[in-house]
């Protein structure tokens, strides 16, 4: 068994992508978030033989992560919530390629510069419009330091399976938190396994051409149509979630991420004052997980969705359960974390037992 290692988020997740075989990073520097960038430019060019730029901008920066994936290459970029901003004209030329690539988002409060604190105020942003057009992206949020450097490997995976862009979705609170973690053994970059890429053709097989631009109407219709059916694919077959205490739940506490830790010590303090509270955690924030909220409606009494922001998720989970039973919201923003014991709160409102 590998040996664990502690280790700050921000920079377990480089060295994961290291070990998932990214050699081509390309970023710039923003709270929470530096860390990444700094780490990268120390291992990659000095230890593994690879490609640290830190380009002039995100907007710079997210469009050398286009031109390195289109060449069959590991590529990775970080930044967080205004600077993925930037980036997301990028990200869609990138959606619009069919092309795979991570992108990490170590979020901070917004809107605007807002503040350097830990915040969840990009999910509408991740799931719903990083970018114009019509795309999406493979969205993960991990709850630990561990599955921040196990859904590297996933996302790559995915993104490259499906050729869609990837986003990690942490925080600044996940970003600079130390845990131990053991990481997967080392792979080298897979280039040949790429049919797609512009990374020479030998005279063997016809020229490939990366593009996004398509003047036919027609064309550009039938192009998304068919990207919808892998999104439709991705739908059945990539939704992952985290039941905890479920089995024989009334209250449901619905959280990602840093909320879902929250959630988890509230819940387990409601289960010690007798209250029935269990924990949904969607894992996968696009495709949301309505498989596990729709199996849990019927024994519902109700559902409270944790978030560190004014209510996004939420929106989500009320598509699911579509008016069958009442769902309600909690949140801190701003930077500011949820307690345990204001959830703990929330919950025994629900339940009729507040103190």
């Amino acid at each position: 068994m590998a040996e664990k290692v502690l280790m700050k988020g921000n920079e377990a997740l480089a060295e994961a992508a290291i070990q998932c075989g990214c050699k081509h990073y390309f970023g710039y520097p923003i709270t929470p978030q530096t860390e990444v960038a700094a780490y990268m430019s120390k291992r990659l060019p000095k230890e593994e033989g690879g490609v640290f730029l830190q380009a002039e901008s995100e907007v710079a920066a997210i469009n050398m992560v286009l031109g390195a994936t289109s060449a069959g290459v590991r590529a990775m970029t970080s930044s967080s919530s205004p600077g993925i901003s930037l980036k997301s004209e990028g990200v869609s030329y990138i959606g619009g390629s069919d092309l795979p690539a991570l992108i990490i988002n170590v979020q901070r409060g917004g809107p605007g510069l807002g503040g350097i604190q830990p915040s969840q105020s990009d999910y509408w942003q991740a799931t719903k419009a990083l970018g114009h057009g019509d795309f999406q992206l493979f969205v993960l949020a991990p709850s630990t330091i561990q599955e921040m450097v196990d859904f590297v490997s996933l996302a790559y995976e995915v993104g490259e399976k499906y050729r869609v862009p990837a986003m990690i979705l942490s925080d600044g609170m996940l970003g600079q938190m130390m845990e131990p973690v053991e990481f997967p053994t080392k792979k080298d970059e897979p280039v040949a396994d790429k049919p797609w890429a512009t990374n020479g053709h030998q005279n063997k097989r016809k020229k490939n051409i990366i593009n996004s631009l398509y003047i036919q109407p027609e064309e550009l219709e039938n192009l998304i149509k068919e990207r919808y059916e892998r999104y439709a694919k991705i739908k059945e077959n990539e939704q992952r979630a985290e039941e905890f205490m479920c089995d024989d739940a009334e209250i449901f506490v619905v959280a990602f991420g840093a909320s879902s830790r929250v959630s988890r010590s509230a819940v387990m303090q409601a289960r010690a004052e007798g209250i029935k509270a269990g924990l949904i955690r969607p894992i996968t924030l696009w495709p949301f997980p309505d498989k596990t909220i729709e199996k849990n409606v019927d024994k519902a009494k109700k559902f409270l969705c944790v978030e560190m922001n004014m209510g996004q998720m939420v929106d989500d989970v009320k598509l699911v359960v579509n008016g069958r039973k009442e769902v309600e919201f909690f949140g801190r923003t701003g930077g500011i974390i949820p307690t345990p014991a204001e959830v703990l709160n929330e919950i025994r409102k629900i339940a009729g037992k507040e103190n």
